[in-house]
């Protein structure tokens, strides 16, 4: 959000051009076809290590994509306070950098590592650097779209910028469940259902009380 219109502008007609996956059926250890869930996807850590979501059951999970030169970057220092605050109680927070909106993430997955810690002293795990919409999307991002599609943005001051530059790309573009920006946040609860998705703007403050509610066992 901190570069030009016009790069602004050329980052939407790419997104709009990202073929969108529906595939959300998985196969079994006997060979079966079954509906997939949150806790069979994996992710690769920004150590190269994987992460398994099965590894997250009983845990509520925040799932956000995000990049270093953006202007919604500031938002590391709220996810961050709520790691702290809320991790003993059962959060966990897993950040997967993303280059595809404004190529605002261009570091190599060290570099996004040491910005992030130095600037913002982030301690939640991060993921290594990977596509959430297209033909190399992350397979747990084409499930998590499927269970949650886009809803609208927010009351933001960049609201009405994100709304027009979308429209001139692609008319129907707020009826296509792709990740719009940077910092589209995801909610799993307990049981590892997708109860909420966040758009980058949306109050943090709303973010935080749906997590409280999911820690208490109040559900969405």
């Amino acid at each position: 959000m901190n570069r030009s219109i016009a790069v602004f502008a050329a980052a939407v007609i790419l997104f709009c051009g990202c073929a969108h996956k529906t595939l959300t059926t998985m196969k079994n250890k006997s060979g079966e076809t079954k509906m997939a869930e949150f806790y069979d996807y994996t992710l690769t850590s920004q150590a190269g290590e994987t992460v398994k979501m099965d590894s997250f059951r009983g845990k509520v999970v925040l799932v956000v994509n995000t990049a270093t030169g953006c202007g919604f970057t500031p938002q590391y220092a709220p996810i961050e306070q709520l790691y702290r605050d809320y991790h003993g109680r059962g959060l966990e927070i897993l950040d997967i950098p993303c280059n595809q909106f404004g190529a605002q993430a261009p570091g190599t997955d060290d570099e996004i590592h040491a910005f992030c810690t130095l600037h913002y002293n982030t301690t939640f795990p991060q993921m290594k650097k990977s596509d959430v919409n297209g033909d190399n999307e992350l397979p747990l991002y084409t499930f998590l779209k499927s269970q949650k599609g886009f809803g609208g943005f927010d009351e933001h001051q960049y609201k009405k910028l994100l709304e027009e530059m979308f429209s001139k790309a692609d008319p129907d573009w707020a009826s296509k469940p792709d990740i719009k920006w940077n910092f589209t946040k995801f909610v799993i609860d307990r049981n590892g259902n997708v109860v909420a998705r966040f758009e980058p703007t949306a109050d943090m403050a709303a973010v935080e009380a749906l997590i409280v509610k999911l820690l208490d066992g109040q559900g969405k």
